[in-house]
C-alpha cells in the first residue's frame, strides 16, 4: 500500500475482488480481513531475488518488471523442454505454488495470462485479451472515459479505427489501442548501443554495505544518463553488473515501460544491490566491481512534465510528503479538489481528504453515481474566480426597468445594464440565459434561482444569479 493505493495483492485478496491502483478503503470494503502493509520496494526486491534466480535457470537473461513481475523469451526455453506448456509446468514447479506463469505473444498479454494461468497459442493474444475487461490496461483516467463511452473491453477498444482513437486520446490512446490489439508496448528488437554507454566503477575497498555500493551508483547513474541525453537517447531497459572479491559475476536486467531517468536508474541500483547481499549465499565477498550497462535504448522524443515533475518518482516522492503531512496534522487537514457534478460552479468542487476514495456527487435527477450532465447547469467554460460571498447587483432593461424571471423560466425583459455592489453602470453587450434552477422543492425548504452568462462594454464577463428577487454576481470569467 502507497498513498492510500494498492501496488501489490495477493492472490486471496484478488480473489475477493481487491485489485491494484485500489484506494484503500474501497480494497478494505471489498476484503474485510484484508491485512495492510505498507510499500517497500527494497524489501520486494529482497524478497523476489529467489524468484528470479530460479527462473534463470531456465533461461538466461531474464528481466524484471519489477518487483513481484519478471518476464523473458520462450522461444529457446520451450524447444529444449517440450513446448510453452512444458515450459510454464517446470517454472511453476520450482518456484512454488504462489507462482503464476503465462506465455503470450507480447508482455502486457502474457502478464494478462500470467494472473490466469494460462498459455496462449502463438498468434492469438488479441482474441484472448478481447474479452478482457479496460481496466487492466491500468490507466485509471483513460479507461473510466472509455467505459463512459461504452468502450467496456479491449475487444472493443482494438476495433475503433487508430486515428480516430489517435485523435481523441493521444499517445495514451495510441499505446492502449495497440495493447488491447495485442501489440506489445515496445519495439520487438532494441537497438544495441554502442559499448562506451556503458559506466563502470571499481569500490576500493570492496563494498558489503548497500548504502556504499549505492552511493558510487548515484554517480553512475547520473553519468550514464547525461551520456544518453548527449546522443539524443533515451534507455528504457539497463543492465546491473556485478564482480566480488571471489571473481563471482552477477547481471540482471531491470525494465521500465516509459524513459529511466537519473534518479529512476540509482533507485533500481540500489534495489538490486539491497536483494543480492541481503539474500544469503548470493554473494560470497564484497562488490569490487559494479556496471551499469544501457541494454535498450531509443531515440528521445521529449515527454510533458507534469505538475510534480516529469516521472513517476518524483510523483510518488510528492505523495509521500503529503502522507506525512496527515501523520502530523490529522488526515482531515490535507485534501485535493475533486471536480464532480453540479449546476453551479461553487457546488461542482469538492474537498476531499488525500488518499480517500474521490466520489463522484450523486446526481439528483437519476440517483447514480456517474459524474452528470445535470438539468440546469451552467454550460462550459468554466469561470476563473468564484466568490465565496458573492456581490451583490442589479440588472435593468433599456428602460431602466429590472430584469426578473417569469413562473415559466423566461427573461421579462433582455438584459441591458449591469451594476456590481452599487458602482458605475455598464453595459451589458452579450448574454445568455436564463438558466432556471427549481432545487429541493420536495422539502419545507426549495429553492428557485436563474443563472445568466453576461458579457459588459468594457470587455468583463461574470455568472450572474437570480434568487429571491436578488441579483448577485456567482462568478467571473477571465
Amino acid at each position: 500500500m502507497f498513498a492510500n493505493r494498492v501496488v501489490a495483492c495477493s492472490a486471496a485478496a484478488r480473489a475477493d475482488g481487491v485489485g491494484r491502483d485500489q484506494r484503500r478503503r474501497q480494497a478494505q470494503s471489498r476484503c474485510p480481513g484484508l491485512v495492510v502493509v505498507e510499500h517497500d520496494p527494497a524489501r520486494d526486491t529482497r524478497a523476489f531475488e529467489p524468484v528470479v534466480v530460479a527462473v534463470e535457470a531456465f533461461c538466461p537473461g531474464v528481466e524484471i518488471v519489477r518487483p513481484g513481475v519478471c518476464a523473458f523469451a520462450t522461444r529457446g526455453p520451450s524447444r529444449y523442454f517440450g513446448g510453452d506448456a512444458a515450459l510454464a509446468a517446470r517454472v511453476a514447479s520450482v518456484v512454488g505454488r504462489s507462482c503464476r506463469v503465462g506465455v503470450a505473444d507480447g508482455g502486457f498479454a502474457a502478464e494478462q495470462a500470467a494472473r490466469r494461468d494460462l498459455v496462449v497459442p502463438p498468434g492469438e493474444s488479441a482474441a484472448f485479451l478481447a474479452p478482457l475487461p479496460a481496466r487492466v490496461l491500468q490507466q485509471p483516467d483513460l479507461t473510466d472515459l472509455l467505459r463512459r463511452l461504452g468502450v467496456a473491453t479491449l475487444g472493443d477498444l482494438a476495433t475503433l479505427p487508430v486515428a480516430a482513437v489517435v485523435g481523441r486520446f493521444g499517445p495514451d490512446g495510441l499505446r492502449a489501442h495497440r495493447l488491447a490489439s495485442g501489440l506489445d508496448e515496445r519495439p520487438v528488437a532494441g537497438r544495441r548501443p554502442p559499448p562506451d554507454l556503458q559506466v563502470s566503477t571499481e569500490l576500493d575497498p570492496p563494498a558489503d554495505r548497500v548504502d556504499v555500493a549505492a552511493f558510487a551508483a548515484k554517480a553512475m547513474a547520473d553519468a550514464l544518463h547525461a551520456g544518453l541525453a548527449r546522443r539524443g537517447l533515451a534507455c528504457s531497459r539497463v543492465r546491473i553488473e556485478v564482480e566480488t572479491e571471489h571473481g563471482e559475476h552477477l547481471a540482471r536486467l531491470w525494465r521500465h515501460d516509459g524513459t529511466l531517468t537519473a534518479a529512476m536508474l540509482a533507485e533500481r541500483v540500489r534495489w538490486q544491490l539491497d536483494g543480492w547481499l541481503a539474500t544469503p549465499g548470493a554473494v560470497t565477498a564484497g562488490i569490487t566491481l559494479l556496471r551499469l550497462v544501457p541494454d535498450e535504448v531509443h531515440e528521445d522524443d521529449g515527454r510533458q512534465l507534469g505538475f510534480w515533475g516529469g516521472d513517476r518518482a518524483a510523483t510518488e516522492r510528492a505523495g509521500r510528503a503529503l502522507v506525512r503531512l496527515q501523520g502530523m496534522l490529522g488526515p482531515d487537514a490535507v485534501v485535493t479538489a475533486v471536480v464532480g457534478g453540479g449546476r453551479g460552479p461553487a457546488e461542482r468542487v469538492h474537498l476531499v481528504p488525500w488518499g480517500d476514495v474521490r466520489p463522484l456527487p450523486p446526481n439528483p435527477e437519476t440517483a447514480t453515481d456517474e459524474r452528470p450532465v445535470w438539468p440546469g447547469h451552467v454550460p462550459s467554460p468554466a469561470p476563473a474566480t468564484v466568490h465565496r460571498a458573492p456581490p451583490s447587483a442589479e440588472v435593468v432593461d433599456t428602460i431602466g426597468a429590472a430584469v426578473t424571471v417569469t413562473g415559466r423560466g423566461s427573461a421579462s425583459a433582455d438584459p441591458a445594464r449591469l451594476s456590481i455592489d452599487g458602482g458605475p453602470w455598464a453595459d451589458i453587450t452579450a448574454w445568455a440565459g436564463p438558466w432556471p434552477v427549481d432545487e429541493h422543492w420536495w422539502t419545507a425548504a426549495p429553492r428557485r434561482r436563474a443563472r445568466w452568462q453576461v458579457i459588459t462594454a468594457d470587455g468583463r464577463a461574470h455568472l450572474l444569479a437570480l434568487e429571491g428577487g436578488r441579483w448577485l454576481v456567482e462568478a467571473t470569467y477571465d
